[in-house]
């Protein structure tokens, strides 16, 4: 069952499900934009072409031959996935998952339009001008990201009339690929955010869901992560049920990380990434019988998941880098070693820059201790080590 992934994206999510990926035996090849990209570094072998130039792209696909392409990243040029599906090659989630998912556009009109899942209002803009209506359409405060992007680069929100010019041009700068567009979005009044991580599989098993988990955002990515979340029942059955729908309507079998707002209203979803989230990283700290790394190459190699369990609470805190560096070290890892319940990991990132993650605090307890005392201690460590220049 030995099969050929080709990954395309090579980070630290990246890098973790290689490592899923070599304990039974299949071969990664990692492709990036750059040299010693995380993944390459435990992966069969690498290729750094640029991921938006579709004769590269075309390039390494007939070089390698895969059985399995896994994208890890937006910048991709997905509309050439689906001559690969045509090809016999397994685009995960699928060739529509990838397309719709790596365009805040395309996914956010399937949910609201298509499926009528409860979202925020939103509008989109191409243009400085074309925000200020949007602006005027969905009133202040209103949050503004880039179609394409991720861990909440280019997103802003805007409070006032000063804020328009800065959130586009902010936008523009963290927009990923070559789309210049944004989605605008009302302001949601939510008390907490959720990622339910939902496991589609093939073979007509049934959809699977991880306890749910919470997480706590600064400059639009995340810094804590805790699992399990706390929601209602009620909450729980329309996030899981909205999950089902939107992933059944993309299609494939994978893992995927769906993110919703809950309200006082009920529940609204967010986005979705056909992947591994990064606040899933909480699985790492084995708070589940399978990671999400697991959960994401089991489903994709057809291998039946027969539940997910909780085994036990835990929280995740990122490591940032606070300066740039060529040649980033950490110091601070003996004070953090020792510590009971307590693991980190160190993602092998070539450079550093201000807020980079470059490694995350992984801590752990009962199913009976509370999820705070967990999450505090997660963010606590983290400050014990030091990215140095």
């Amino acid at each position: 069952m030995n099969k050929k992934i080709l990954l395309l994206g090579s980070g630290e999510l990246g890098k973790e499900f290689v490592i899923a990926a070599q304990r039974i035996g299949q071969t990664v090849i990692a492709v990036d934009s750059y040299e010693n990209a995380p993944a390459m570094q435990v992966a069969h072998g690498f290729e750094v072409i640029n991921m938006l130039d579709g004769a590269e792209l075309d390039s390494i696909i007939a070089k390698h031959n895969p059985d399995f392409i896994v994208p890890e990243i937006e910048a991709i040029r997905t509309e050439r996935f689906y001559d690969y599906e045509k090809q016999g090659i397994t685009v995960v989630p699928s060739a529509k998952a990838a397309n719709f998912t790596m365009n805040r556009k395309a996914i956010r009109d399937l949910a609201s339009k298509e499926l009528g899942l409860r979202t925020a209002n939103y509008r989109y803009a191409t243009s400085s001008e074309e925000l200020q209506k949007a602006v005027t359409e969905v009133g202040m405060p209103c949050v503004v990201k880039p179609l394409m992007s991720s861990s909440g680069k280019g997103q802003s929100t805007i409070k006032s009339e000063e804020d328009i010019s800065k959130a586009w041009n902010y936008a523009v700068e963290g927009s990923r690929g070559d789309v210049v567009e944004v989605i605008v979005e009302a302001f949601v009044n939510f008390h907490s955010e959720i990622t339910l991580l939902t496991v589609s599989q093939n073979n007509d098993l049934p959809t699977l869901f991880c306890a749910p988990i919470g997480h706590r955002q600064e400059r639009g990515d995340y810094q804590e992560s805790w699992q399990p979340a706390k929601i209602s029942d009620k909450d729980l059955f329309e996030a899981q049920d909205m999950a089902e729908k939107v992933t059944e309507a993309l299609g494939g079998a994978g893992l995927f990380g769906v993110e919703f707002f809950l309200t006082d209203e009920g529940v609204y979803f967010s986005e979705l990434s056909p992947r591994p989230h990064d606040t899933g990283m909480v699985t790492l700290a084995n708070t589940q019988n399978f990671n999400e790394f697991e959960l994401h190459l089991r489903a994709i190699l057809s291998l039946p998941i027969a539940q997910i369990t909780l085994e036990k609470n835990g929280a995740s805190a990122v490591i940032l880098a606070s300066e740039n560096s060529n040649n980033p070290t950490f110091s601070g890892v003996e004070n953090i070693a020792g510590l009971p319940k307590t693991d980190f990991r160190l993602f092998g990132k070539p450079t550093s820059r201000p807020y980079r993650r470059m490694g995350v605090v992984l801590t752990n307890d009962t199913l009976e201790t509370p999820i705070e005392a967990i999450t505090e201690r997660a963010k606590e460590t983290a400050k014990l080590i030091t990215v140095n220049s």
